[in-house]
Formats: structure tokens, sequence, C-alpha cells
């Protein structure tokens, strides 16, 4: 998570607002990249004076559909085939498909928009949302709509706390705490994931 952590703050440091958009494109790709990470530290580079707050959570935004477009065009060209075919050895089946397909229907374009706001679930949504055959106009449109006060809040508290990171040992260990939390809980998350697939097959 370490090495993780200092390659996301050295791509924002040398590409500023492409480098923050192309970290959170990775991120909306179903890439394990925490957010939690990428868009508070831009937020410190915001209390610098290096970045705009306003820009700073827009660039991430707009990472967050490139990213997610990539993920919902693979769900929409050829993922409901590929679940049916190969899903098994990743543990969805067409009774996966089939909630998928429930879950859009009776949610529609709110579901992109609240999963935007949850962590790790975030990270997920597209490649459902593809496969479930949502509007391709409105998933763009929720997807930027909830994906821009995500990145602003975080990057909103990495600009509250970037004037007491070198005055206050307290927040650096906050910080180091909180990338261990977030590693904990995507790893949480898989495991969980992993033991009720499987257990439902049994």
């Amino acid at each position: 998570m370490t090495f993780v952590v200092s390659w996301i703050i050295a791509a924002i440091s040398a590409g500023g607002y492409a480098g923050i958009a192309a970290l959170m494109a990775l991120e909306s790709a179903c890439l394990p990249l925490p957010s939690e990470v990428i868009m508070p530290f831009a937020g410190y580079l915001v209390s610098t004076g290096r970045l705009s707050l306003i820009a700073t959570a827009t660039a991430g935004a707009i990472g967050c559909n490139i990213g997610s477009t990539a993920a919902y065009l693979i769900g929409a060209h050829g993922g409901r085939t590929a679940v049916l075919r190969w899903g098994r050895y990743v543990l969805l089946s067409e009774d996966d498909l089939a909630r998928f397909d429930g879950y859009f229907a009776r949610y529609g374009a709110a579901a992109v928009f609240v999963s935007r706001l949850l962590p790790v679930v975030r990270t997920f949504i597209s490649l459902p949302a593809g496969i479930a055959g949502m509007s391709f106009i409105k998933f763009q449109v929720y997807t930027f709509a909830g994906s821009w006060p995500w990145c602003f809040g975080l990057a909103y508290l990495g600009l509250q706390l970037g004037d007491q990171w070198h005055k206050n040992p307290a927040v650096q260990t906050f910080f180091h705490r909180f990338d261990w939390l977030v590693a904990f809980l995507l790893t949480g998350t898989a495991v969980l994931y992993v033991y009720r697939r499987a257990s439902r097959r049994d």
C-alpha cells in the first residue's frame, strides 16, 4: 500500500490536473486505486497554491467519467456473454446478471448516482451498468453528477488538513492509519464477496 500511495503522490505532483484525471480514470475502471488517497493529496496541493479546488474536483470527476466509460463499454459489448461463459471463474453467474438487470430496472440512473457516493461500490458500478444496458447518455450525466461532489469533498478535506501537515504530527499519523483502513476495507470486501459467492454455490 505504501508503494501505491507513493506512486499516486508522484503522479499528481508531476501531472497536476492531468495526473488527477488519469488516476481517477484508473480508479473508475475497476482498478483498486483508492480515491480516498488520490483526492485528499490533490487537495493538499490546493493548499499550497499549486492547484485550484474547483478545477481539482472537476479533473477528478472527468477522470471518473473516462474510466467508467471504459468499464461500461466492456459491460455493454460482450460483458453479458463473457459472464455467461467465464463468469464462474470470478464467481459471477447468470443469477448475478438477473440481479443487475433488476437493480437498474428498479432504480434506473439513480443507482449510478448513489453508487458514486459510496466507497468501494463506486469503483465497480460501471461494468454492471453496461451489462444491464443503461442509457449511455444518462450513465455519463449521473456518473459526473455523483463523482464531482465525491471528488470535491475529498479534495476539500485535503485542503483543510494541508496547512497542518507539517505543523501537527497527528495529521500525518491520521493519514497513515486511514491509508491502512482503506486497504483493510478493500481486502475485507474482496474476502466477503468470495466467501458469499462460494457459500451460495454450495
